[in-house]
């Protein structure tokens, strides 16, 4: 089983998101939450820390990290885990370092978000950033 851990890097009460590429197997030009799959030997949050790294280009602050959920989904024929992060605070500028994943970032209100590629991710997004 694939698993998959992303992160909610949120300012002002809007939340970054990556405009996935048309091409993608999975989850093909949707704007979702920027992360990747788990290397083995690494925790969650090790590799939430990679890949937001990776991808758009931040050091997150652990400290100000929170866990919003954990689901299986199936955006292709093996089934994922995909862990979600909320992250508040990080160092650097978020930009889109992986070209080859996604088109462009954004940042959305909870009032403006597209589609979501994973609902459950979704509701414990607006779950957290409501109360």
């Amino acid at each position: 089983m694939v698993e998959v851990v992303v992160g909610a890097l949120v300012r002002d009460r809007r939340v970054l998101l990556a405009h996935r590429r048309p091409d993608k197997v999975a989850y093909p030009d949707v704007w979702e939450l920027p992360g990747g799959v788990r290397e083995e030997g690494e925790s969650e949050l090790e590799a939430l820390v990679r890949e937001l790294r990776e991808e758009v280009g931040v050091e997150v602050d652990v400290a100000s990290t929170t866990h919003l959920c954990r689901v299986e989904a199936r955006p292709v024929a093996e089934p994922v885990v995909l862990s979600a992060w909320l992250v508040r605070d990080w160092q650097g500028t978020p930009a889109n370092l992986a070209p080859e994943e996604h088109l462009d970032l954004g940042w959305f209100g909870l009032d403006e978000l597209p589609p979501p590629a994973n609902v459950d991710v979704r509701a414990a997004l607006v779950r957290a950033l409501t109360s």
